[in-house]
């Protein structure tokens, strides 16, 4: 068994030093016995160093005889001569998202074990049982990059973290004492999903500001600081990090982050769904949650009673939150109401070239047990600034 010794310039040392042992020995087996490691960490090994040199453009025999190292086949294209023979095959592949998926879940799970929980808090003294209180931050774009030459204010992580700490404590003391706290990240918390600064799906060049890591930082340091502000006033507290559009994969390494943080803390509940449509029910309420990028609003309660059929039926009151489009919207559907919360975060260079605008805000809400939503707080910039 050979290795391409072309590999090594994308291996790094130890991956490189594998590839000579296993071309001097003749095989994974010999090579691992002499290096005295296991041959299945070589084989690991090579599969890495093949998908990074397939992801920078080096995959020889598979784009002409199979798929490349972590990628899926795509789009397939054939041309055929006058006499009907195929002439050329263009094929297109793609990165296996189901696999960077599985990689980054289980890299996410082998870095939690070395995470310290956080020590757990006094509970407050008096809380309104029935009550529970919803804090949405949708759409908040740490990492983004706005000029208010363009979007009319400024945005960057700093802004988004001083910001969003204000916001919470001014919802805090607007809202009542509930018994429960639902802290609700709707998606799109993190501007991009990795070290180049694009959309997920699709490749679009964000504005960006700081590098991801900074990101990753602020992001976490943000949330505990949200959870922290509302185990201050409320006995219990949920943690709700919704899949958006532009952190399909930070929402999800957020979500296992956080769980393994307040593993300890008894009253801090993760939600650890995989599933982008989110449910809590409070008594006779039942709370929805989707960002808003997989289904429009209208199609959403269809969805939620057909995906949640049981507890549908146990709850008379119901409400599905979303975001996604920037914006305030509430209506009253077939059994449901779809409220899609706005944003703080300024417009970057697209939103405010496009035409798109609405109003920054951010609200909390108050649902009751039995008989629904009680009541509202709503903080804006200005009011932050003015304080």
């Amino acid at each position: 068994m050979q290795i391409d010794p072309k590999l090594k310039e994308y291996a790094t040392d130890k991956q490189a030093a594998y590839i000579d042992a296993i071309n001097e020995h003749g095989g994974m087996r010999p090579a691992a016995a002499v290096l005295g490691v296991d041959h299945s960490a070589l084989s690991h090994a090579m599969r890495r160093v093949e998908a990074n040199a397939a992801r920078r453009g080096y995959a020889p025999g598979h784009f002409e005889h199979g798929v490349a190292p972590g990628y899926q086949m795509g789009k397939v294209t054939v041309q055929r001569g006058a006499d009907g023979n195929v002439e050329r095959v263009w094929e297109r592949q793609h990165p296996d998202q189901a696999r960077a998926q599985e990689a980054l879940a289980a890299a996410v799970e082998a870095m939690a074990k070395n995470i310290t929980p956080v020590t757990p808090e006094a509970p407050p003294r008096l809380t309104l049982k029935h009550l529970l209180t919803l804090y949405t931050f949708t759409d908040y774009h740490v990492g983004m990059l706005a000029y208010h030459r363009e979007g009319g204010a400024d945005w960057d992580v700093k802004i988004a973290e001083t910001m969003g700490i204000s916001a919470m404590q001014a919802m805090v003391a607007q809202s009542p004492a509930a018994d429960t706290a639902v802290v609700n990240i709707q998606g799109d918390f993190l501007h991009w999903d990795g070290l180049i600064p694009v959309t997920p799906s699709h490749g679009h060049v964000l504005d960006a500001d700081s590098r991801f890591g900074k990101v990753v930082d602020v992001a976490i340091r943000l949330i505990r600081q949200l959870v922290s502000l509302a185990l201050q006033k409320h006995r219990s507290v949920k943690l709700l990090i919704c899949e958006g559009n532009h952190d399909v994969a930070s929402s999800l390494w957020l979500r296992k982050l956080f769980g393994v943080l307040f593993e300890n803390e008894p009253r801090v509940c993760v939600n650890d769904s995989e599933l982008p449509y989110y449910v809590f029910e409070w008594g006779k309420t039942l709370l929805g949650f989707h960002h808003g990028h997989l289904r429009k609003n209208d199609q959403l309660p269809a969805l939620f009673a057909a995906q949640f059929r049981e507890a549908w039926g146990r709850c008379p009151k119901v409400y599905i939150h979303t975001g996604h489009r920037h914006h305030k919207e509430d209506k009253e559907h077939a059994g449901a109401r779809v409220i899609q919360h706005p944003t703080l975060a300024a417009r970057d260079a697209y939103a405010a070239r496009g035409g798109w605008w609405s109003e920054r805000a951010i609200t909390s809400i108050t649902y009751h047990s039995q008989y629904g939503e009680v009541g509202s707080s709503t903080v804006t910039p200005e009011m932050l600034e003015a304080a």
